[in-house]
């Protein structure tokens, strides 16, 4: 499959007060498939967004290189803004505009007409056509990101940067949205994706998992799960703060997080169930409950975030 996003040892760093730096991004390389939807998986502040103003040439990396499309960075700026849509994450349209006038303002922008790539944006663009006349700040928080999307794909990219493009919007917007990935990448096009939601991580082709602007891992997300070799229990009972530092202390524990009604424990070789069970009952612990689980991808993350720091210390 041709490569679409090469990436060659890109770095970068932010100067803090006066004498102090920030790593947001370590030498690290990568490459994107064409048609492949690519999801970048991490907190804030570990470097996404730097990645992706890098790419779509909106800021210069450090050290390292990479194409965009076949274009350099450095070198073929125009090419490469002619060539993405990118949608930052925080709705940056016009507010005082209509859904029309933004998508005809940025269609000149790019030397185009919304009537020339209607059949273009339309699968998108009939969610909120009803609404042309209302003006952008008005719209609902799912209609705000269909509308930059229609923003983004104005003038026909091959590549498409979404820096986490669903926060804050409601479940069954954010499922139509991924449907119109799907449509679009469908299409051919290659969709470079950021995203704090793990069920949208499983959605992507492969998966990147940054933290403190180093890729701690990188596959498919049925692969992540498949490198979880450890043995993995969801647990239950009363005094659930209690119940997480004891688990804490366990002999076999590797790791253990709360994971909402219950805690993920990863554990060592050596244990049992009942040795577990034991343990707990013998703190006096009620309403046990001690289930198997498979890995999620949140719990491949965390388990490589404390493989990260183990290997840093």
């Amino acid at each position: 499959m041709p490569t679409s996003i090469a990436i060659e040892q890109i770095s970068k760093h932010f100067a803090v007060g006066k004498t102090g730096r920030v790593q947001a991004l370590h030498p690290f390389s990568l490459d994107i498939e064409k048609g492949e939807i690519f999801g970048l998986l991490g907190p804030d502040g570990a470097g996404k967004t730097t990645l992706f103003r890098i790419l779509t040439t909106l800021m210069l990396p450090d050290s390292g290189t990479a194409t965009v499309g076949g274009y350099d960075i450095l070198k073929d700026m125009k090419k490469i803004r002619e060539t993405v849509g990118y949608m930052p994450g925080r709705f940056s349209l016009y507010q005082d505009l209509s859904v029309e006038e933004n998508l005809r303002f940025f269609a000149t922008l790019f030397n185009t007409t919304l009537e020339a790539h209607y059949d273009f944006i339309k699968d998108i663009y009939t969610h909120i056509e009803p609404f042309k006349k209302r003006k952008a700040g008005n719209l609902s928080g799912g209609m705000k990101q269909k509308l930059a999307l229609c923003c983004a794909l104005i003038h026909k990219p091959r590549i498409l940067f979404l820096d986490e493009p669903t926060t804050g919007v409601d479940p069954v917007s954010r499922k139509e949205f991924w449907d119109m990935l799907k449509r679009l990448k469908a299409g051919g096009m290659t969709i470079l994706a950021s995203t704090p939601y793990m069920d949208e991580a499983e959605l992507c082709d492969r998966i990147g998992l940054i933290q403190s602007g180093r890729f701690i891992g990188r596959n498919t997300p049925e692969q992540l799960r498949a490198e979880f070799t450890a043995p993995l229990r969801a647990v239950r009972a009363s005094e659930m703060s209690r119940l997480l530092r004891d688990l804490r202390d366990y002999r076999y524990c590797r790791s253990c997080y709360a994971f909402g009604e219950f805690h993920h424990i990863s554990l060592e070789p050596g244990f049992s169930d009942e040795d577990l069970a034991g343990y707990l009952q013998r703190l006096h612990f009620s309403r046990l409950e001690i289930h198997p689980l498979e890995p999620t991808i949140e719990d491949c993350f965390m388990a490589l975030m404390q493989k990260g720091g183990a290997d840093e210390a």
